[in-house]
């Protein structure tokens, strides 16, 4: 299968929080040849980076309720077949859920996860495109 959005197990989405979005897109388009496309999804605005027309991930700002210091950083997500699922193993395995399984309208169903070592990736179910 070569769609990542359906593939269990692929990489299939980039999130860069950062706190000036602005700076964020004008250094990525220019050092990448990004196109960048602005959305409002569920009240936030949101930038979705595209790579020869197709879109592979994000920018957004930080969140206001973000902890303080907390740096800029980039998310990657993995598809999952079922991230209710893939949450609760995660756990079992010895990993902490850092944002439990929630629905992003008209996207998915996501959750975050730290590994036993503490390095964080997230879990995305989409919706049927």
């Amino acid at each position: 299968m070569d769609d990542p959005f359906k593939q269990h197990g692929a990489f299939s989405w980039c999130d860069l929080m950062v706190a000036d979005v602005a700076a964020a897109k004008a250094f990525y388009s220019k050092l990448f040849g990004w196109e960048t496309e602005e959305m409002n999804t569920a009240g936030m605005a949101y930038t979705v980076v595209k790579a020869g027309g197709k879109g592979i991930g994000g920018i957004s700002a930080l969140p206001k309720d973000a902890p303080k210091g907390r740096p800029p950083m980039w998310g990657v997500y993995v598809t999952v077949d079922d991230v209710d699922a893939t949450a609760q193993t995660a756990v079992k395995l010895g990993g902490k859920l850092l944002v439990p399984p929630q629905d992003i309208p008209k996207v998915g169903r996501f959750c975050v996860i730290q590994d036993p070592q503490g390095a964080v990736i997230s879990a995305i179910t989409y919706v049927p495109m």
